[in-house]
Order: C-alpha cells, then sequence, then structure tokens
C-alpha cells in the first residue's frame, strides 16, 4: 500500500515515514509539506491514502482535505498531534471526506517509536477495504431473540428507512434528515463507516438537523417509529427475525465496518414489510449487493448522484448493479422517501 504523509514538521514525517515502512507491503509514496504541496503530489500520483495533518501553513489540513475529495477522491486519514484538542478541525475534515482521525505517533527516550499502534490498526483497515471485497453472510437469530414478545407483529407493521453511507457521510446525513418531518412513521436505520469514537459527536451535530431523535445503538434494541438508529460499532449492526437491533462480528473479515451490506441483507431476510434504501455518497461498493437483494424483495431504492456526492462510489455501484431504482441530489432524497411514507397527520 503506498502512502503520502502530509505534516510541516520534519522531524513528524520522518516518524510517520517509519511507523510506515516498519510494515511490510507499506511504502511512502510522497511527503508533502503543506496541503498545497499535497493536493499537487495527490493529483499527480495517487497514493492509496493520505495521512493528513491538520494544523500547517499556507493550507490547512481541512481544506486540503476538502480539495483532494473534490478533485482526486482518496482515503485521507487526519493523523494530528491530539484529537481531543484539534477537535474542531478533525471535525469538520471529516465531514468533508476525511476517513478517521488518529494521534501522531512520537519519538521517545533512544529513539522509540511511540503510540504506533493506533495508527497501524487504521491503516490495517483500510488496506483491507482495497483488497477484500466479500460478501458479507448475515448471522440471523439468536436465543433471546426467539423469546421476544413482539417476534410475530413488529417486522410486519413498522416501516424501515435504511441508510448505508461513508466518505462525506455527515454532511448528507444532515442533509437527508432535515428534509423528515416530526411525526414520521417510521424507523431510520444508519450504517456509516465511521470509528464509535466519533459516534457521539455525530449524533449531537445531526440532533440540531432534526426533530426525530438520534439513537446510537448500544445493545440489542427494538426500533420504533420517529427514531433515528445509528450503528456505533466496528461490528455490524443487523436486524434479526424478531425485529431487533443487534451486532454480530460475523463476517470477521469484511472490511467495510459496520457493513451496509450486513444490514441490508438482514432487512431483506427478516423484514416482511418493503420499506426504502438509501446509499449516500462513500467510497467503495459496500451496500450495493445488499440494496439489491432489498430492491428483489419490494423495497424502493434510492442512490445519491453524483453531482452532490463527495464520492460517487458506493451510489455509483449500486446503480451499475441496478440496485438502485432512482439517482437523485441528496436535498430530494426525502422528499422521495416521504412520497412512499406519509407523515402521520397532525389531525
Amino acid at each position: 500500500m503506498r502512502i503520502g504523509i502530509v505534516n510541516d514538521q520534519a522531524l513528524a514525517r520522518e516518524v510517520l515515514r517509519s511507523v510506515v515502512t516498519s510494515v511490510p507491503g507499506y511504502s511512502v509514496a510522497w511527503t508533502a509539506n503543506d496541503g498545497i504541496e499535497a493536493v499537487a503530489k495527490t493529483k499527480t500520483d495517487k497514493p492509496d491514502v493520505v495521512l493528513m495533518d491538520l494544523i500547517m501553513p499556507h493550507m490547512d489540513g481541512v481544506e486540503a482535505t476538502a480539495r483532494i475529495m473534490a478533485e482526486c477522491p482518496c482515503p485521507v486519514l487526519l493523523v494530528t498531534s491530539s484529537t481531543t484538542a484539534n477537535f474542531s478541525q478533525v471535525h469538520r475534515a471529516m465531514t468533508l471526506g476525511g476517513i478517521d482521525a488518529v494521534n501522531t505517533p512520537t519519538l521517545g527516550p533512544g529513539g522509540k517509536l511511540l503510540n504506533t499502534e493506533p495508527l497501524l490498526e487504521k491503516l490495517a483497515k483500510i488496506a483491507q477495504k482495497r483488497l477484500l471485497t466479500p460478501i458479507p453472510r448475515v448471522v440471523t437469530s439468536s436465543t433471546t431473540d426467539s423469546q421476544a414478545v413482539r417476534i410475530l407483529d413488529l417486522p410486519r407493521t413498522l416501516p424501515i428507512v435504511a441508510v448505508g453511507v461513508s466518505t462525506g457521510g455527515p454532511v448528507a446525513l444532515g442533509t437527508f434528515l432535515s428534509g423528515l418531518p416530526a411525526r414520521f412513521p417510521a424507523a431510520v436505520l444508519i450504517s456509516l463507516h465511521i470509528a464509535p469514537s466519533a459516534v457521539p459527536n455525530l449524533v449531537q451535530t445531526l440532533q440540531k438537523k432534526t426533530s426525530l431523535r438520534i439513537i446510537p445503538v448500544m445493545g440489542p434494541t427494538f426500533p420504533d417509529s420517529g427514531g433515528i438508529y445509528i450503528a456505533c460499532s466496528d461490528d455490524h449492526m443487523i436486524v434479526t427475525s424478531s425485529g431487533r437491533l443487534v451486532y454480530t462480528d460475523e463476517p470477521k473479515d469484511y472490511p467495510y465496518r459496520p457493513s451496509v451490506n450486513a444490514l441490508f441483507h438482514s432487512l431483506a431476510t427478516h423484514w416482511k414489510l418493503p420499506g426504502v434504501a438509501v446509499i449516500l455518497t462513500g467510497m467503495g461498493d459496500d451496500g450495493a449487493k445488499g440494496m439489491l437483494a432489498l430492491r428483489q424483495n419490494g423495497w424502493h431504492t434510492i442512490a445519491q448522484d453524483e453531482s452532490t456526492s463527495v464520492v460517487f462510489g458506493m451510489p455509483q455501484a449500486a446503480m451499475k448493479l441496478g440496485a438502485a431504482v432512482q439517482s437523485l441530489p441528496v436535498e430530494h432524497i426525502a422528499g422521495s422517501v416521504l412520497s412512499r411514507i406519509k407523515p402521520l397527520s397532525t389531525g
């Protein structure tokens, strides 16, 4: 895997170079001193991932991330001295297409590299997404699910809107959710490729866009009308035969986590009332095969169009597979959903 390194500090660049080259199969494609240089080098020599510093002169990492995603999209991993202290910049960069954030490794006594594990773990996940594209195997139900009181009626009565999204997701989700009314009778299930640690801040941001309840799924949960349920685990959120939302680690080697395909396939298997499935902006092809299964089961399926996607990968994969019935600008998707799932009357 070829990796670009962007940092205005020479020592930090060398530390990152040492961490990258410590892994067989990883190499440094180039280094850049600031965002301007990073954008130029990405255009002429696109790496498999860019390690993007945030606080830099001339052009910071937030603007550089936005430019890269607009002009020559590739995975951008934000690497900064402190994700906590620089949270505002981290959040802005992730809304513009950054896939995750991690603290910069440091050099300890005797030249020992410190705090390398988080960065290496995130690079390994990115490498998996490049190399693996298995079809998810869905785990069906557990013993406790078979005892659920609502096992017979819930999957037949509650409308579902299932959403898959990745790169550029926070902004796209905010636009989509802002178009749903307060008396929305469906449950919205969201599988987003995002680090679990970033979900609480995402929830706070999205809650400002909608009057509906945004609920991070912390454990087995029955969805209810008017709730927006967001996966917040590296495991896959799925629906069981009882209608309960649970997490499963299978398939363990699937690179996209939590998997949109796993959620969509579980709904195709267990949710008898056809609903609406949506794939928003994102890199890769996660969700396309699951959406096709839902379309074949009578669900209405929508992909975000290219003009409003930060990265057109996931929506394009759904379109090419024939899984999406419609391709719409993100600001029109809620209207299409509401033409099929009518708000409750206020009278």
